[in-house]
């Protein structure tokens, strides 16, 4: 005869019932491979099966532990008398365990009526618990003859499932309309068994001219809807495969709804989705959690399908209608199948209206939701008192968190500040040397690391978010070197027109802060934001590039090519030319020789090899540095030594190839930057030889460069604080804005680079700090933050250490390869753009639909609209880098107003291509 036997499951231990044996209670320890002590626990009936009188019975049980074989090694004897077709039941599955032939197996058949009757409520209601039916009647003879026939695996996946949400998901409403364009519904299904209804379900498939499915074996399909898929036989389990189910979390447990039951599977042969729905004319008793099914949902769905289109995708929808008693009852009340459908339209509708909230519409403010009024930005000061009232409460805490109490990172912080100093100093050493370039020596590397040593420091130590990375970046080089130009066209002393600029631009700063200009970034939305930040990771690719252009055009394509171009020229074309090609070899020998007296021992080699040699260091530093990045996802090493290489990740490559570079080919002449010793540091600037026309002038360029200093400031102080950050000490936007207005005071007065926020150094400052998790879902790794240790120390060590860098000058500094330099660059830019979602969906242009992640923006909005919206943004980056990477000098200096434009494009432009609804899910976190 076939039985159910309920199975009671504790959170943290496994519960067993045995046919005709008491009732025993594993207690199971996490992660643990062999099965602990075991603790005997009395029926709730007060005995143990139908003979036993006391608990006494309980005596014999200890010398009976030995004589049972498992099929996995232990350390201590899993419980004994249990019957061969025992079941022992894991958090993700059970296992089926058989017995040694001495085994006892007398046992009182009477404690079958016990199970029958004992209470199925689940204690813990942290997971969902489906309760199955066993046949446990197996010859003893048929098990004899194959020992191992008795022994399955079965793992059964418990997960929670989120009602569908029929406001914001999109896929449900088109699960639904399909389902309605080609119904298959059953009304008043007359069989009772399980397997009969499900073949009927299947047999209207077949019939269903709409529905055919030319190359579908519908046997096939009803044995894979079963555990014992294509292996039927006695003794098997045989339950259903893959079933959703309503369940309510309760104080005492978990509460089933009974009356329905979703069964999904996924078949390859099937070329697109079904669905059918019967409804049984009476209640059906299929087993435990089952008792009283009216209705069954059968979805078929082939395996290579989108992530909101698969077959769990689908029952979730119609899952989420049926959970509703008032539906299903109303349900039960119709009479056609076109009443049918009316009724599932209707509860669309309602579930539609019940979840209908207003949306998120900025992620990384948390005012985000209220309209800017005039007030707000004529109480003076009250941003900045604001933030200092937040802030400086939690300040001491910026020096001590992690280094005293329980949760210390040193550790994390002495990688973090090398990390930062490797991140910092480098940079200030790229653009330093541009700079060099550009202002004839004017404003050289010394002075772009002293300048970045005094304002990295003062912003550490009175900033608002210490988080924040204060550089000088490649936009303020362009604008250095427009300033140059102009000076040039117009006989202007530099050096005074420079410091009127900075001055403007600071008091402009100063007028932000104090009347709350830093409220405006309300309007930046997530995708403006991260069109500014690719628009910022581009430019580190371009000039990355064109430094390396730059060498092949010196060293490959130059007349300077050696003998080996010579060789390899064609015969005919030197005598055409006219040229004596003895004197070119006799030329070329007696160079090579001056060289090697100047060197000493070594030919110095500085023709096609450096620039091939060039190339592979660029390229070699971006691919070291990106592979140590990724290897703390890898499964070598202890992971704290992958997070260790992972944080050192750029400074390991670029010493390693400036070793390569500077002593392993220390024959091959390389590109360095030029170090040219400043008498002084600390000169004032003769701002009263310029004019007053002069003095205006500045002040027009001081203005669009306070645009940019605000932009990008608040930009990147807006990503640092992202809510996916979990910063949780408050922002500081207007006192950051002042402050950074004051630092840049005085490097202008002195002729120092100007610095500000440094996008992404400042959002990899916060991955560096913080401690993070991998999750998975629906077969996708997803990284989140948990926490972060929000810091000055490592900023202050770092900047620090900038300074102390002027004692390496020039060398071992100048030992860095300008080739390093560039696959920096190239580094920074690649892991920039991580958690990007503009790159994401650029991405998806390029990918099959069953490899889209399942993202918020995939469940919410239409595939198409998410590709038009990136189709804008990508337009509105091409613009802006057509204004920033302009030949033209003036148009860079215009493009800050092109960010501000990005403004009303959102809010007037876009609305009208793409629902607002839909704008808001795109740039919500969620």
């Amino acid at each position: 005869m076939s039985q159910q036997y309920p199975l009671k499951e504790v959170k943290g231990d496994a519960v067993c019932f045995v046919p005709g044996s008491p009732l025993f209670s594993v207690l199971m320890e996490p992660a643990s491979f062999c099965y602990p002590r075991l603790t005997f626990l009395r029926s709730p009936y007060g005995q143990f099966g139908a003979s036993a009188a006391s608990s006494q019975d309980l005596a014999p049980w200890p010398q009976r532990l030995v004589t049972q074989r498992w099929t996995r090694p232990v350390d201590e004897s899993p419980p004994a008398a249990m019957s061969r077709n025992g079941y022992f039941f894991e958090e993700s599955g059970y296992l089926k365990c058989d017995m040694d032939d001495g085994c006892e197996t007398k046992e009182e058949t009477g404690g079958e009526e016990l199970f029958d009757a004992v209470n199925n409520t689940v204690v813990s209601g942290d997971s969902i618990r489906f309760f199955v039916n066993v046949n446990l009647e197996v010859p003893l003879n048929a098990a004899d003859e194959n020992e191992s026939a008795g022994c399955v695996l079965l793992h059964t996946s418990r997960k929670y499932l989120k009602l569908k949400n029929f406001e914001e998901e999109v896929r449900a409403h088109r699960d639904l309309d399909g389902f309605l364009a080609r119904a298959s519904i059953i009304l008043d299904e007359t069989a009772t068994s399980l397997d009969d209804v499900l073949r009927e379900m299947l047999k209207h498939f077949a019939e269903d001219p709409e529905n055919m499915e030319p190359s579908c074996n519908f046997e096939k399909i009803m044995s894979t809807l079963f555990t014992d898929s294509g292996t039927p036989r006695e003794g098997n389990v045989h339950l259903l495969s893959d079933t959703i189910q309503g369940v309510t979390a309760t104080v005492t447990g978990v509460q089933y709804q009974q009356s329905w039951l979703c069964i999904i599977c996924t078949i390859k042969s099937l070329q697109r989705r079904h669905v059918c729905i019967s409804r049984l004319e009476r209640p059906q008793n299929w087993g435990e959690n089952s008792c009283e099914v009216r209705f069954v949902i059968l979805v078929l769905a082939p395996p290579k399908m989108k992530s909101t289109k698969t077959a769990t995708e689908v029952g979730r929808t119609f899952a989420t209608m049926f959970s509703d008693i008032t539906f299903r009852q109303k349900l039960l009340e119709t009479k056609t199948e076109e009443e049918f459908k009316e009724a599932l339209v209707h509860q669309r509708h309602l579930l539609t209206v019940v979840n209908q909230r207003p949306s998120i519409s900025d992620g990384h403010k948390s005012h985000g939701s209220k309209p800017l009024k005039l007030h707000e930005f004529l109480n003076v000061g009250k941003g900045i008192s604001d933030d200092i009232a937040r802030r400086f409460p939690v300040y001491a805490l910026d020096f001590t968190d992690g280094i005293i109490g329980n949760n210390k990172a040193i550790g994390k912080y002495i990688t973090t500040m090398i990390f930062l100093y490797f991140a910092c100093l480098l940079p200030s050493i790229a653009f330093g040397s541009l700079n060099d370039e550009n202002t004839g020596g004017v404003i050289d590397v010394q002075k772009t690391i002293v300048g970045q040593c005094i304002g990295g420091l003062l912003y550490a130590l009175f900033s608002g978010q210490p988080l924040v990375v204060l550089l000088t970046t490649a936009p303020l080089a362009l604008y250095i070197n427009v300033i140059r130009g102009i000076c040039d066209d117009y006989n202007l002393d530099f050096s005074a027109f420079y410091a009127w600029i900075g001055l403007w631009n600071s008091f402009f700063l100063v007028m932000y802060s104090l009347f709350n200009f830093s409220l405006l970034m309300k309007l930046f939305k997530r995708s403006t934001e991260e069109i500014i930040a690719l628009f910022i990771s581009i430019t580190f690719v371009l000039d990355a590039f064109k430094g390396i252009i730059k060498v092949f055009k010196k060293y490959y394509y130059s007349g300077r090519t050696g003998d080996s171009y010579l060789e390899k020229a064609p015969t005919d074309a030197i005598p055409s030319l006219g040229i004596n090609t003895t004197f070119l070899m006799n030329s070329s020998v007696s160079r090579s020789m001056s060289l090697e007296n100047q060197t000493g021992t070594h030919d110095v080699h500085y023709g096609r090899e450096t620039a091939v040699l060039s190339l592979m260091l660029m390229l070699g530093t971006l691919w070291l540095g990106h592979t140590l990045y990724q290897f703390k996802k890898s499964p070598y090493l202890h992971a704290r030594v992958r997070e260790i290489l992972s944080d050192c990740a750029l400074p390991i490559s670029v010493l390693t190839f400036s070793a390569v570079g500077s002593y392993i080919f220390k024959e091959i002449e390389m590109s360095k930057f030029n170090y040219n010793p400043s008498e002084s540091l600390f000169v004032l600037a003769p701002v009263q030889s310029l004019s007053i026309g002069s003095v205006m002038s500045a002040m027009g360029l001081g203005f669009l460069l306070s645009m940019l200093f605000f932009i990008e400031q608040n930009i990147v102080a807006s990503l640092t604080n992202a809510p996916e950050n979990r910063l949780v000490k408050g922002t500081a936007y207007h006192w950051d804005l002042l402050l950074v207005a004051l630092i840049n005071t005085g490097l202008s007065v002195f002729g120092l680079p100007w610095i500000h926020a440094a996008f992404p150094h400042s959002p990899m400052h916060v991955r560096a700090l913080a401690y993070v998790e991998e999750r998975v879902e629906s077969g996708h790794i997803y990284e989140t933050i948990v926490s972060v240790k929000e810091t000055r120390l490592t900023s202050l060590v770092a900047n620090f250490l900038v300074g102390l860098s002027l004692l390496l000058l020039p060398f071992p500094l100048q030992w860095i390869p300008k080739p390093v330099l560039y696959g920096l660059f190239l580094y920074i830019a690649l892991t920039s753009i991580d958690g990007n979602q503009l790159f994401e969906r650029v991405a998806l242009l390029l990918k099959e639909q069953t490899a889209y992640p399942p993202t918020h923006y995939i469940r919410r909005v239409p595939q198409r609209k998410i590709h038009y919206f990136t189709g804008l943004q990508v337009l509105q980056l091409l613009i802006l880098c057509g204004f920033g990477m302009s030949p033209l000098p003036y148009m860079k200096m215009i493009f800050p107003l092109i960010m501000i434009g990005m403004i009303p494009i959102r809010y007037n432009l876009l609305p009208r291509i793409i629902e607002a609804k839909y704008l808001d899910a795109m740039d919500a976190e969620h």
